[in-house]
């Protein structure tokens, strides 16, 4: 089987996890495979630093989207101006992909459905009609959603449909 990249995909720049990033995500995602995985040679090692025959970059694929996870060493660490938004159907996929991406990470989760998982890398775990609650025409009724959710770590769909009910 021949796969191919995106023209366009999310490049996660790791330490030197990318290989154990890769795997602890797609055995989150039912539908996530590993790709393709690059190697150090012996050319370039006076600028990356890294032995011959360790992991470069690793392709990956969760529900469909390419990834790449690059070894790219200590420089630059994930921040929460980038996030990845898994959309859920109900409470039970919130539930199962909270408990999964949070495990490892560290304890203290953000609010509003944010957290981060045990590599850095920040997640928003919301339901998939989310941007329909904050956009809709019902000022007072999105006004409670939004009160409701800045009281909220892991998102709860009930009592967000309680408080925008009023």
């Amino acid at each position: 089987m021949t796969l191919s990249t995106p023209r366009i995909s999310p490049c996660l720049w790791f330490n030197e996890e990318a290989e154990d990033a890769a795997r602890f995500y797609t055995g989150i995602f039912p539908n996530g495979r590993i790709g393709r995985i690059a190697r150090f040679g012996h050319a370039g090692f006076e600028h990356h630093g890294r032995p011959a025959g360790s992991v470069m970059t690793v392709e990956f694929f969760l529900d469909g989207q390419c990834f790449t996870a690059l070894n790219g060493g200590p420089l630059f660490k994930f921040t929460e101006a980038v996030s990845f938004m898994v959309s859920c159907k109900d409470q039970a996929e919130i539930d199962y992909y909270w408990d999964a991406l949070s495990r490892g990470g560290p304890p203290d989760a953000q609010q509003c459905g944010w957290l981060k998982d045990r590599f850095g890398l920040s997640w928003q775990i919301v339901p998939e009609n989310l941007a329909g609650i904050m956009a809709g025409s019902d000022s007072a009724r999105m006004d409670r959603a939004m009160t409701a959710l800045l009281t909220m770590q892991k998102l709860d769909i009930a009592a967000i449909d309680r408080a925008m009910q009023g």
